[in-house]
């Protein structure tokens, strides 16, 4: 009797995590995860650090066990970005495709450390490249998305001018994510730049209009512009924290979230 009342109190105990855990899933059942290419550069100077990149496929794959549908635009700057290739005197479409290509890299760094994981992924590029990436097809990546494949998308928007922020405000509308996660090594937004203002605050929200009168930057024009008129939240967290994009996922307050 004693051993019947023990594993119905385990099966039951079984089913209350597994309740809570599908909350927590249906808050943001599909999200889209922007990365800055310099994120992944850790401690380094330049390129990739594979222990900042170990820790990113670690903390995603736990969000991936949950059942979240998880689509990922990375950054270039790392490598290369369009607008050093202009200051140098270059063409600022030349750079432009150039920094595209510095995307893909990383997108395929992120790739291989997720499939060390276990993790299913599917790379997609706006430029093609069908040797190491699908094109992006709209269907393709959300069948993807809904058989538990993570899909990473490269080579921003496949167009120069824009950049990685509008590549994955776009992407997030046309998959219809709930939600965009802005990893960066800043725990959210603040009133002032923290590492040069002591004094400056940090926002828990903060609507689209006052981040625009108040001249925060948290993406460029474009990309902000695109996520008010289609009523997509941003959460501005670090990313470099273990265990942050867990927190956030599971309703705890942890970032900026920008909202209408």
């Amino acid at each position: 009797m004693i051993a019947f009342f023990l594993v119905w109190v385990f099966i039951n105990n079984e089913q209350k995590l597994y309740l809570s855990r599908n909350k927590m899933i249906l808050k943001y059942k599909r999200i889209l995860l922007k990365l800055s290419g310099e994120s992944l550069m850790g401690d380094k100077q330049f390129g990739i650090d594979n222990l900042r990149l170990s820790s990113y496929a670690k903390q995603i794959k736990e969000l991936h066990e949950l059942g979240v549908e998880i689509a990922i635009v990375i950054g270039g700057g790392n490598i290369f970005r369009g607008v050093q290739a202009e200051e140098g005197g270059m063409d600022r479409t030349h750079g432009d495709y150039m920094g595209m290509l510095a995307t893909m890299i990383n997108s395929m760094a992120l790739q291989a450390a997720l499939e060390k994981e276990g993790i299913k992924t599917r790379l997609q590029s706006a430029i093609e490249m069908k040797e190491i990436a699908e094109p992006y097809v709209r269907r393709r990546a959300v069948r993807h998305l809904e058989k538990g494949r993570v899909v990473i998308f490269g080579a921003g928007t496949g167009n120069p001018f824009f950049t990685t922020d509008s590549a994955a405000s776009l992407r997030a509308i046309e998959i219809n994510a709930n939600v965009i996660l802005k990893g960066t090594r800043v725990d959210g937004i603040y009133t002032a730049d923290p590492f040069k203002d002591s004094s400056a605050t940090k926002y828990e929200k903060i609507s689209f209009d006052d981040a625009y009168s108040q001249g925060l930057k948290v993406m460029d024009m474009t990309a902000f512009t695109l996520c008010k008129e289609n009523n997509l939240p941003i959460i501005v967290f670090d990313m470099d924290t273990p265990g942050n994009l867990h927190k956030l996922l599971s309703g705890e307050k942890v970032g900026t979230i920008v909202h209408n």
